[in-house]
């Protein structure tokens, strides 16, 4: 029985890196491509067989933004679980690991409480802010607010994935996003087209799966021996293991809130056309896009993860070398992937929009800025997680913060205004990823060199202490 739980661990800190960096990256990348597959299930499903497909399609398609934009800091938290974890089994500070599992789980529940009562309280007005329009706003709060009564099996399912991550677990998360997802997509079918559910109906089906999946992950980490099983009756917060998450994690997630918020401005902008071929070519090209993010995604969470803990076990190194090659496969694989996309860019647009020219050629033309220099934002994000590996979240949130959001929002009401065209807007997204891209870094061997000097320190302490 030990054995079979031994295959999921993986050995971080010796060996070769270049295939286990890999091995840890396809399952990741595997679990994004099928998140994407099964929401797109959703809305093909109520898009084709609601009662009102158009407004329905409306109120479970167009609401994406402001869910990244209210589960973004719970997600940054888990990144900090996954960092803290990781860091702690590198160091061999095993006696803390068990206090982080229980204190992660914690706040992932109350955190997914505390969102179902904001979602289903406020979800309404927010959607009015939003200027939702009359014809659709009634289908989408009735669909947000199931959607929002999810969040607890949401943010259980995303921290307990986060938690396997740290010791390279990614096949099981993998499983359960599968089996989670397949049913999803079972429900949809039953409830929308033989139960006219309609909306509601996707909404029940999404929080279903996501229940699921989060049943899943509990019953695993139940199951695990040692520092990493859960006793459901020892779940409490540990303050001092909350607080090294959140101030790893929470930088993270207002990160990701500004990210969304400068998004929002930037659709604003397409929106100022009026032009129903930009606002759905920019769409199509969006959905496309997102497949490539994958695996800018998935390379920088293991670097993010091997970094933790080969810098928790002070090989630096090593964590040199991580760096090295998540940058190299990042880039090989972005470039090869988003070129090719970009070739067969109107076939694929032709997929969401077929026999309406206009929306095509408008999506090749997003295509241009966002897939041929889509791998500048993958040298970002990965030189971004590499320093939150080394423990410091905070100098990543603000350079990002600056050379990404303040800069969209600064070009979108100065630059934009001038030349009103859509590709002025999409430029402004290479441009904002090379900054940001040169200024981490520089920012990465500044923080590289405290970070290493602090571990040689630390290995010069206990050089003295074994020696008395």
């Amino acid at each position: 029985m030990l054995c079979r739980k031994r295959q999921y661990e993986m050995d971080m800190c010796s060996g070769s890196l270049a295939g286990k960096l890999l091995l840890f990256a396809l399952p990741l990348l595997a679990s994004t491509i099928l998140q994407l597959l099964f929401n797109a299930a959703d809305v093909i499903v109520v898009g084709r067989y609601a009662a009102q497909p158009a407004q329905a399609l409306a109120a479970v398609g167009s609401n994406n933004a402001l869910i990244n934009l209210t589960i973004n800091l719970f997600t940054g938290i888990s990144i900090g679980a996954n960092v803290v974890v990781a860091q702690d089994l590198g160091a061999g500070r095993r006696d803390t690991v068990s206090r982080s599992i229980h204190t992660a789980i914690t706040l992932a529940i109350i955190s997914g409480v505390a969102l179902s009562i904001f979602g289903v309280i406020c979800m309404r007005q927010l959607l009015e802010w939003m200027s939702s329009p009359e014809d659709v706003i009634g289908l989408a709060t009735l669909y947000m607010r199931i959607y929002f009564l999810g969040m607890p099996g949401n943010l259980v399912y995303n921290f307990g994935a986060a938690l396997l991550r740290a010791k390279g677990d990614t096949q099981r998360p993998l499983r359960y996003l599968t089996a989670a997802g397949i049913i999803n997509v079972i429900l949809n079918l039953i409830l929308v087209i033989g139960f006219h559910l309609d909306v509601a109906g996707v909404a029940i089906a999404t929080i279903t799966s996501q229940y699921i999946s989060a049943g899943l992950v509990l019953r695993c980490l139940m199951k695990e021996e040692g520092v990493f099983h859960l006793d459901l009756h020892r779940l409490s917060i540990d303050r001092a293991m909350m607080n090294r998450m959140l101030r790893i994690g929470l930088p993270a997630g207002f990160q990701g809130i500004m990210f969304s918020i400068s998004n929002v401005i930037i659709q604003t902008g397409l929106n100022s056309f009026n032009d129903a071929a930009v606002v759905a070519g920019a769409s199509a090209s969006s959905s496309i896009e997102m497949f490539i993010y994958s695996i800018d995604s998935s390379i920088s969470q293991t670097a993010l993860t091997f970094v933790s803990q080969n810098y928790g076990a002070g090989k630096c190194k090593r964590v040199d070398r991580i760096a090295l090659l998540s940058q190299v496969y990042c880039l090989v694989g972005i470039l090869v992937f988003s070129n090719l996309a970009y070739h067969f860019g109107a076939p694929l647009a032709s997929l969401y929009a077929p026999d309406q020219p206009e929306v095509i050629a408008q999506a090749v033309s997003r295509m241009y800025f966002m897939l041929c220099f889509q791998f500048l934002n993958g040298t970002m994000d990965v030189a971004a997680n590499t320093i939150r590996g080394l423990g410091y979240s905070f100098s990543p949130m603000v350079v990002t913060l600056v050379g990404v959001c303040v800069f969209r929002l600064a070009w979108v009401a100065w630059v934009f205004p001038v030349l009103h065209s859509p590709e002025s807007l999409y430029v402004s997204y290479p441009i904002s990823w090379t900054i940001t891209t040169v200024i981490l870094f520089a920012i990465f061997f500044v923080i590289r060199k405290k970070a290493y000097a602090r571990v040689q320190s630390f290995s010069l302490a206990s050089e003295d202490e074994t020696q008395l």
